[in-house]
């Protein structure tokens, strides 16, 4: 049995080996996730915040740019939606998360 234990030890005298911890071993993977977190994830997360109490502030009057490219200036409001006056007589509606910046804001 112990020829067998020999066998599968990696120290040919039979006793273990001193290395690495295991947090040693595991540092670099541990660093690697830090600076993906602060280089990436961080600014992800603050831009996203942003733009939601961006999206949470818009008002009728607005004057806004959506994803698409389309401006236009906010007529009305809703829960989810936006209804959007981009020319004379014409209105659509659309949804609050594709506005991506607001261009003037009317002061009143």
């Amino acid at each position: 049995m112990q020829s067998l234990f020999f066998a599968f030890s990696n120290n040919p005298q039979g006793g273990t080996q001193g290395g690495p911890s295991m947090l040693v071993s595991f540092l670099p993977i541990i660093l690697i996730f830090l600076i993906f977190y602060l280089l990436l994830i961080l600014p992800q997360q603050k831009k996203q915040k942003q733009h939601m109490n961006m999206i949470n502030a818009l008002k009728k009057g607005d004057q806004i740019v959506t994803s698409a490219g389309m401006y236009g200036t906010i007529a009305d409001v809703k829960d989810q939606k936006l209804v959007l006056k981009i020319a004379d007589d014409v209105k659509i509606e659309i949804v609050k998360s594709a506005v991506a910046t607001i261009v003037d804001r009317k002061t009143e």
